[in-house]
């Protein structure tokens, strides 16, 4: 696929990682030559320097050719306008923006009568829902949703207290109540993965990747795992565009303090939110975070721009007291030195907005993708078509398809084949209720269901897309 990603920030230059060992065709326009230079004698790419809304620069970047731009810059305005140009001159199939301001987010603004984007994504708003969601999963190291929420699937440290402890993956469902499902998708030892097969023993210090329903992942997690008392007071370290968002989103449910070093910001974010406790302060100051009862937080979310001040400000945090302390970390070699010690997560603000990308950019019908582990792994949501002629996978079952090593099947979601009438606003409507299947080795797969899949090392996953493809001539 060719591939022009405008923008060489975390964001382009995560992607362009991502894509270029894909057999991708990838181009990288930015105005910052150094940046483009770097990632150029790392990546087998092309780089552009120049100003990504210039139309000649624009060809001299092969836009003729692309079947994808993903427009990422810093400026919402120069995204939309490389989109209307990308559409209107050049006629590039899909174009993608990312989008910060929500009035930019308008469908009519975004239609190609106007600004022509196809797919908006917008980072800060999924890194707030992500961490909204290890709060609300205090024991939680990941938290991420398939199927439009139907399907969890969570990432916990196994504690030597802990049911799995010693327990070999078999006697998982032996633990869980009547009527809950659960599986263990994935096991890292010592950051290498091993296989989940029935007789593995779990080991305390595993990292265990553990998938149910939505509705049955809180039952779950309470049999297998000494859970932590949930979270009620948090206190927020940066008041930009993401720790303002998340102060914003948790004020609702928890009690939230944010510290945020300049006043006037302090001062602006304290106007706009309703609860919050807002102080004026730095939050790597010893004596301020003991005034603020640190040893009483349960959460500490370090959520400046500085990497640096996030790593200081978590540890600090965490040998005061805090409960449970997490750190935005952009560089990976960072992120990577300090979670599991001083730090209990280290999030890369990248890697979790870059699955919204790739699920536009993977073969076949791809519905959601997660990076985890900071990218090691991922796991993805695919939709089986066809028939047992066309289709390697449906109307086969699990045991049955061909063996991809270090990759399974975890779950299916599969829509019920004759409707149901739910009430609504005085009327009846006809609703298709949706089963979440945890996969066995047993499971007949369907045309149509919706299939998550886990892979321990991420170039699994082309393989896997290929098994997933239907044969020429499917309609």
């Amino acid at each position: 696929m060719q591939i022009l990603i405008l923008g060489a920030g975390q964001v382009g230059a995560s992607l362009a990682e991502a894509l270029a060992s894909e057999a991708n065709d990838i181009t990288v326009v930015d105005q910052d030559a150094q940046a483009l230079a770097r990632l150029a004698e790392r990546l087998d790419i092309r780089t552009v320097a120049g100003n990504a809304v210039n139309p000649s620069l624009l060809r001299e970047a092969r836009i003729d050719d692309a079947d994808l731009l993903v427009a990422v810059t810093q400026s919402d305005q120069t995204n939309l306008v490389a989109c209307k140009i990308a559409r209107s001159l050049f006629h590039v199939p899909t174009r993608i923006a990312r989008i910060r301001t929500a009035d930019f987010l308008d469908p009519g603004l975004l239609s190609n009568d106007n600004f022509a984007v196809d797919h908006a994504i917008c980072p800060e708003q999924e890194i707030t829902d992500y961490i909204a969601k290890l709060i609300e999963f205090p024991e939680a190291l990941q938290v991420v949703e398939f199927a439009g929420g139907r399907v969890v699937l969570v990432g916990l440290r196994v504690g030597a207290g802990d049911l799995l402890a010693g327990q070999p993956v078999r006697t998982l469902r032996e633990h869980l109540p009547a009527g809950v499902d659960a599986r263990i998708a994935a096991i890292f030892r010592n950051h290498r993965p091993i296989e989940p097969a029935g007789q593995t023993v779990v080991a305390a210090g595993d990292e265990v990747f553990l998938l149910a329903a939505s509705g049955q992942i809180r039952r779950v997690l309470q049999a297998l795992h000494k859970a932590p008392k949930p979270a009620r007071h948090v206190l927020i370290a940066g008041g930009g565009n993401i720790g303002a968002r998340v102060a914003e989103r948790l004020e609702r449910d928890y009690e939230v303090k944010l510290i945020e070093r300049d006043r006037e910001r302090a001062a602006a974010i304290a106007m706009s939110l309703s609860r919050c406790l807002v102080l004026t302060g730095d939050a790597t100051d010893e004596n301020l975070l003991a005034q603020e009862n640190i040893d009483e937080t349960d959460v500490f979310l370090a959520l400046t721009n500085d990497d640096e001040d996030n790593i200081m400000a978590a540890s600090l945090a965490k040998r005061l007291g805090c409960r449970r302390v997490l750190a935005l970390i952009n560089r990976r070699a960072y992120a990577d030195m300090v979670q599991g010690g001083p730090i209990d997560i280290a999030l890369s603000p990248a890697q979790v907005s870059i699955g919204t990308l790739l699920a536009h950019v993977r073969r076949g019908d791809v519905g959601r993708v997660h990076r985890l582990r900071r990218g090691a792994a991922e796991a993805l949501e695919l939709t089986a078509h066809g028939d047992a002629k066309t289709s390697r996978v449906v109307g086969r079952r699990i045991g049955e398809l061909p063996k991809i090593g270090g990759a399974r099947i975890a779950a299916i979601v599969r829509r019920a084949e004759l409707p149901v009438l739910l009430p609504q606003v005085g009327l009846l409507r006809e609703v298709y209720p949706e089963q979440v299947i945890i996969a066995h080795h047993d499971t007949l797969i369907a045309s149509g269901d919706r299939v998550v899949v886990f892979c321990t090392r991420k170039r699994q996953v082309k393989d896997v897309e290929a098994l997933f493809q239907v044969a020429a001539g499917f309609l």
